[in-house]
């Protein structure tokens, strides 16, 4: 059951409707490809592409009685045909259709993806220029550390998303394939000519060498990918969602009029399109280990991956999809606060300047160590709030004042000089 939120342009990808118009174009060409070969009827060819259809509740009634879907298919799409269809599926196998089906759907499911990626990337590149200056503290295991520019954080987003872009292009191609090459994969029955005019029809690559399917490690790779977004994704959220905490609040999800927080609390805004998508990113991964568990089958195969597939990918093809949906639309109303990361940044003063000061030591001849200790030893004191400013401590400080006068510490703790390379940095990732 395709999810009410779905855009409906990938719902219609995994519809029983699509998968059956695929299989059916499928057989049509590969009867078009052997009346060019000469091994069947021109005519035969023609009736076939005039008069093959399906109907999907008279297939499913068939199934009930011979238990294989392919063969209902192929048993109802001869009820239309008539003669004629003695033609259909000549010398093939049922994976013929059902791989090269299934690789037109995720060819055209991963383009749509693909679509919402290359629209994140505009999205983002447009909110990082936006706060390329905006000043906030950078933080490592949680802590401040130095600062850094909200622009700076989004950049960072910018090239995560753009080699997800490159790694979807690349599991498009690595999945983009057909077979038609029959029941172990050897052609006995077939010309590989067949193979190669439906693929060329289809918009695909004849894999170069199948068993009975093509091989799963292509739609391991795949699934793999989509989890790589997804985890991108699930990390962007979550940056958000400790942004978001009431202790910082330095970005917030919109929250728009008539919105409620919680049945119980009133004041309360929460992130629940982040919490959404680092829920559905987990999903993702489990999908994607089910993928790596398909690609070992017996011998020329088995269908212990059949049933996997069935469900892992329409739900994470659909799932990943409905998550870049979200997200696209979260950042272009994302709230920033500029003000709240200002006074965070400043919430121990001047302290963040300590390693600005700890270089400029070392600079003047001080060693490493001697300079470590001289600065570490104010710097306690402003996080201990025995003082408000590391500056003043270090300009009462005898040690330090014998090495660096006033005029140099001034200098030391001009913020502008953490944001100098900012320039280079984006246009480094493509942002201007």
């Amino acid at each position: 059951m395709i999810p009410r939120y779905t855009l409906p342009e990938m719902g219609a990808i995994w519809t029983d409707e699509q998968k059956l118009k695929n299989w059916l174009e499928i057989e049509i060409l590969a009867c078009e490809a052997q009346a060019e070969l000469g091994n069947i009827p021109k005519e035969a060819a023609q009736t076939i592409r005039e008069k093959a259809d399906f109907n999907i509740e008279r297939c499913l009634e068939i199934e009930k009685e011979v238990k294989h879907d392919v063969i209902a298919f192929l048993t109802n799409v001869a009820e239309y045909v008539g003669e004629p269809a003695r033609y259909i599926h000549l010398g093939m196998t049922s994976s013929d259709i059902l791989d090269t089906g299934l690789a037109l759907q995720l060819r055209d499911a991963g383009n749509l993806i693909l679509d919402q990626l290359k629209t994140l990337d505009g999205v983002l590149k447009k909110r990082a220029l936006e706060h390329k200056f905006t000043p906030m503290i950078g933080r490592s295991h949680g802590i401040h550390a130095e600062p850094i520019t909200f622009g700076l954080k989004l950049a960072v987003w910018v090239a995560e998303n753009q080699r997800n872009i490159r790694r979807m292009e690349q599991a498009i191609e690595t999945i983009s394939v057909g077979q038609i090459s029959g029941a172990v994969g050897t052609f006995a029955h077939l010309d590989p000519q067949v193979e190669a005019y439906v693929c060329q029809k289809l918009g695909l690559k004849p894999a170069p060498i199948s068993t009975q399917i093509i091989q799963r490690d292509r739609h391991a790779e795949f699934m793999s990918t989509l989890a790589l977004i997804g985890n991108s994704l699930d990390k962007f959220a979550t940056e958000i969602r400790h942004l978001q905490r009431t202790e910082v609040l330095e970005t917030e999800e919109f929250f728009s009029q008539g919105q409620k927080g919680s049945s119980a609390m009133p004041h309360k805004r929460n992130p629940i399109i982040c919490e959404r998508l680092s829920g559905m990113a987990r999903l993702l991964r489990g999908n994607a280990l089910a993928a790596m568990e398909n690609v070992p089958l017996w011998h020329e195969r088995d269908i212990s991956h059949s049933s996997v597939e069935r469900v892992i990918l329409p739900d994470s093809t659909i799932t990943l999809h409905y998550m870049l949906h979200k997200f696209i639309n979260l950042m272009e109303h994302l709230i920033v606060y500029p003000e709240h990361m200002q006074e965070n940044m400043y919430k121990y003063n001047d302290l963040f300047f300590s390693q600005v000061v700890l270089l400029e030591l070392a600079k003047a001849g001080v060693s490493r160590e001697k300079a470590y200790r001289w600065v570490q030893r104010n710097a306690m004191k402003v996080w201990n709030k025995e003082s408000n400013s590391l500056k003043e401590l270090l300009l009462a400080d005898d040690d330090v004042r014998a090495v660096l006068d006033a005029e140099a510490l001034e200098t030391a703790f001009d913020i502008h000089r953490h944001f100098r390379h900012v320039d280079t940095i984006f246009k480094r990732v493509g942002i201007e």
